[in-house]
């Protein structure tokens, strides 16, 4: 499945392998889990990038005080959580990242999966323009080109106009991964950068492929 040369195709060979919707109709907390070792695809007119993801973060409603459904809150800019799985909810972070989320659950349960870092399979090149890396990327900084919420935007020019896309069609899909990791390598850690939540931010709800360089943070 993965391109020799990392290079951008056009897709064709991900979409035979997209993701049902039953996929995401569960817990955030068992999606992130199951998240692990799927792999994340975006298409568009120059290219087509795809990664595995290495590292996925669960968020869990209106008791959950790290999510931005916390007590019940609901605006317009997270009412897509409220809709129904299997779609991308887009936020904008700190004035200049984006952050990519699966909403998961059924409608009216706002759970929702922070994608937080992939391996990058295919695309390479077109990941490490849009990063503005040097090409063709390698060690430290093919580690790091979609290392972290904002980095994997970027890599795969994610951005609000996604909110809301329905991500079991094209052009932005998760794929049924080859390679999937054994029960062993998945290891669970806290949450990041939600020491706001009290003990909320301590639930070990973010998951990851361990050892897996490209994991943006390592289990704490």
């Amino acid at each position: 499945m993965v391109s020799q040369d990392g290079a951008a195709g056009d897709g064709t060979r991900w979409r035979e392998r997209i993701l049902p919707r039953s996929f995401y109709e569960l817990d955030a907390v068992t999606v992130a889990r199951n998240l692990i070792g799927q792999v994340l695809v975006r298409e568009a007119p120059e290219g087509t990038v795809a990664g595995r993801i290495v590292e996925a973060e669960a968020y869990c409603g209106p008791e959950d005080l790290a999510s931005h459904a916390r007590r019940g809150l609901r605006t317009p800019r997270n009412e897509v959580m409220y809709g129904p799985a299997g779609h991308a909810y887009v936020y904008f972070i700190y004035g200049m990242y984006y952050c990519l989320n699966v909403v998961a659950a059924r409608p009216g349960v706002p759970h929702a999966v922070l994608v937080r870092a992939v391996e990058p399979l295919d695309g390479i090149e077109l990941m490490a323009r849009r990063r503005g890396v040097s090409l063709p990327p390698a060690g430290r900084e093919l580690r790091r080109l979609a290392s972290g919420p904002g980095r994997l935007t970027v890599a795969f020019g994610i951005d609000l106009r996604d909110n809301g896309h329905d991500l079991c069609r094209p052009p932005l899909y998760l794929a049924a991964g080859e390679r999937l990791p054994a029960p062993e390598e998945v290891v669970a850690g806290r949450r990041v950068n939600v020491e706001y939540a009290g003990e909320w931010a301590a639930r070990p709800w973010r998951f990851m492929w361990k050892a897996n360089p490209y994991v943006s943070k390592g289990p704490s």
